[in-house]
């Protein structure tokens, strides 16, 4: 399942600063609906994205009905992205884990 969307970042302060973008509620219905097929514990759900000319593979994760993407430190620190900004977000999620990618 391919998604397309904007968000803007936000921080999560915890021990340690992390980027997330939510998914906003049409694409999180989206995923929703292929969730069970794809997550391997916990409701996360693994997927492949595209911020910028930056590609990564992560997991989703199950926030408040809908989904946080992480930003891998690669992902936010090559586009001096901050928290506020807004990003476009290329999005496959990964419903045969067996076919992964790293």
């Amino acid at each position: 399942m391919d998604l397309v969307f904007a968000g803007r970042v936000i921080e999560w302060r915890g021990p340690s600063p992390f980027y997330f973008v939510p998914v906003p509620e049409e694409q999180s219905a989206d995923v929703r609906e292929v969730a069970a097929q794809a997550t391997y514990g916990w409701g996360v759900v693994p997927v492949d994205a595209r911020i910028g000319g930056v590609a990564f593979a992560t997991s989703l994760f199950p926030k408040d009905g809908g989904y946080l993407l992480p930003l891998k430190a690669a992902v936010h620190t090559s586009g001096a992205l901050s928290a506020g900004d807004e990003v476009s977000v290329e999005m496959t999620v990964r419903l045969d884990r067996r076919t992964a990618r790293p």
